[in-house]
C-alpha cells in the first residue's frame, strides 16, 4: 500500500465546481490524498452536471484515527458555517465507518467510494428520494473507471488516475476496506486522457492511485507501471513534465528503472512507502522489505539518475517499537539520502493487527514523530542549501512561486502564469523553499 500515505490526512483542500445553473456551487471538501483530489475533481464534474446547488461534499480520508477524527471535525463547522447546505459525506472514511457519520446531525446522505464517482449517484442525490446511506461492498469492485477531468482549478499540474485499491493487508492499514481491490485502468485510456489534459494547457501529470506499483497486473499481456510511463512519454510527445506519485519500491519494475534513466521528461522525484528502518518493525507491519531493500533500491536509482531527490512516509512509534528500533528509521533517512520526510505518529484503527500489538505510550510516540519531523527539517534544509548557483526549471503553481523537477518548492521574482515553466537560478533558501531570480 502507498498513497495512503502520501498527502498528510490533516492537509485539508477545498475545490469549488463552476457555478451550477441551479443556484450556488457545489463545493467539495477534500482530506487526504492525492487520489482523493483527483476524485473530488470528477465528483465536481458530475455535481455540476446534475444541477446540485447549496451542497458541500466533504471527501474523507481514513489513513489513520485522528484523519477520521478530523473528518468529523470538518463536518461540524461546515455545518455551522453553512446551516442550509445539504452535506454529503464520502471517501474512505464514510466507506470503511459509514454508521458513524449517519449518526451525526449535521449530515444529509453517506455515499461510499464507489458511489461517489458514478453520476447517477448526482442525480439521484438532486432528488429528495435518494437513500440516506448509500454505500455499498467495495470489496466486489473489479473495474476502474476512467474518468476525464477537463481542468482543475489552475494550470499547474494535473492529477490521473491509473490505478485504485489495494491487495496487500499491511498491519496497520485499512485503506484496502475503504478501496477495494487493485485494478488498473488501461493503458490506452490513460494517454487519451493525458493527451486531452496537453492539449488543454497542462504541462505536467502526475500518475496516481493507491498501489500504484501493482498497476497492470489485472490486465491483459505484460502491463507495468514502467511500461505505462513509457507508453504515455512515447504516445504524446508534447508532455513536458511527467510525475510519478508514491511508489512501494519493493514492486518497481525494471521498466520503471529503465524509464528513470532514459527519460529527462520523467521527473527525478519519487516518494517511497518505506514506514520504518528497522527489519523488525518492517515485519510486524508486514511490509514486503527489508532494510537492505531500501538502501539498495535508492544507491541504484541514484547511480541511474544522479539529480534524483526522494520523499518517504515514516511511522513513529509503531506498535512494540523500541528505542533502538525507532534510531533505525531515523538512520535510514541519511542511508537512503531522503530529501523530503512525510511523519505520521501511529495511531490504532480499530480492527487492524497492530491496534492489538503492545502500544507504545501516546506521548512517546509524540516525542519520536517530533524527532523523525526534526530530521526532515535538517536533510531539507542542507538539499536546498546545495541548491545555491544552479539552475532549475519551475513549473509555476502561483504567480511567484513553482517546484523544480525535483519538487522543491521555490520563489521566484516576477509575475509568471500558473502552469508556466520559468528558468531560475538559485540564489538562497529559508529553510522550507528555495529563493530564485528569473533567467530571460
Amino acid at each position: 500500500m502507498t498513497t495512503k500515505t502520501e498527502t498528510a490526512p490533516t492537509d485539508t483542500r477545498s475545490a469549488t465546481s463552476p457555478e451550477s445553473p441551479h443556484g450556488a456551487a457545489p463545493t467539495i471538501l477534500t482530506l487526504g490524498c492525492r487520489l482523493n483530489a483527483y476524485e473530488s475533481e470528477v465528483m465536481s464534474q458530475h455535481a455540476t452536471a446534475a444541477g446540485l446547488s447549496d451542497v458541500v461534499i466533504v471527501n474523507t480520508c481514513a489513513v489513520t484515527s485522528e484523519a477520521v477524527r478530523q473528518a468529523a471535525q470538518s463536518i461540524r463547522r461546515v455545518r455551522r458555517e453553512r446551516p442550509e447546505a445539504k452535506i454529503v459525506v464520502t471517501g474512505c472514511a464514510a466507506q470503511i465507518e459509514p454508521q458513524r457519520f449517519a449518526d451525526m446531525a449535521e449530515v444529509d446522505h453517506v455515499v461510499g467510494n464507489a458511489e461517489k464517482l458514478d453520476a447517477d449517484t448526482f442525480a439521484g442525490l438532486a432528488t429528495d428520494a435518494f437513500a440516506r446511506v448509500a454505500v455499498n461492498d467495495i470489496m466486489g469492485v473489479r473495474e476502474t473507471a476512467n474518468h476525464l477531468i477537463g481542468g482543475f482549478g489552475t494550470r499547474a499540474r494535473a492529477y490521473v488516475q491509473i490505478q485504485n485499491g489495494c491487495d496487500h493487508r499491511c498491519t496497520f492499514c485499512v485503506i484496502p476496506y475503504g478501496r477495494g481491490p487493485s485494478r488498473s485502468v488501461p493503458a490506452g485510456e490513460v494517454v487519451d486522457q493525458i493527451r486531452a489534459l496537453v492539449e488543454g494547457g497542462y504541462q505536467e501529470v502526475v500518475l496516481t492511485g493507491v498501489d500504484i506499483t501493482s498497476y497492470g497486473a489485472d490486465l491483459p499481456g505484460s502491463a507495468s507501471l514502467g511500461r505505462l510511463a513509457r507508453q504515455i512519454l512515447r504516445h504524446v510527445p508534447e508532455l513536458a513534465r511527467l510525475r510519478i506519485s508514491s511508489i512501494d519500491q519493493v514492486e518497481a519494475d525494471n521498466h520503471l528503472l529503465d524509464a528513470i534513466a532514459e527519460e529527462d521528461r520523467l521527473m527525478p522525484h519519487l516518494h517511497l512507502s518505506l514506514q520504518a528502518g528497522h527489519d523488525l518493525t518492517l515485519k510486524r507491519m508486514k511490509r514486503r522489505h527489508l532494510r537492505a531493500d531500501a538502501i539498495r533500491f535508492c544507491d541504484h536509482v541514484r547511480q541511474l539518475r544522479p539529480d534524483v531527490a526522494f520523499g518517504a512516509d515514516l511511522i513513529a512509534g509503531f506498535p512494540t517499537e523500541t528505542e533502538l528500533m525507532f534510531d533505525a528509521t531515523l538512520d535510514i533517512v541519511d542511508a537512503c539520502g531522503l530529501t523530503y520526510l512525510h511523519v505520521f505518529p501511529y495511531s490504532p484503527r480499530p480492527g487492524t493487527p497492530a491496534a492489538r500489538m503492545p502500544q507504545v505510550p501516546r506521548s512517546e510516540v509524540k516525542r519520536r514523530a517530533a524527532r523523525l519531523r526534526d530530521k526532515g527539517d535538517r536533510v531539507l534544509g542542507r538539499y536546498l542549501a546545495a541548491q545555491q548557483g544552479r539552475t532549475v526549471e519551475a513549473l509555476m503553481e502561483r504567480a511567484d512561486c513553482g517546484r523544480t523537477p525535483q519538487f522543491a518548492e521555490i520563489s521566484v521574482s516576477g509575475s509568471a502564469a500558473p502552469g508556466d515553466v520559468v528558468r531560475a537560478r538559485v540564489v538562497g533558501h529559508d529553510g522550507r523553499r528555495l529563493e530564485g531570480e528569473p533567467i530571460a
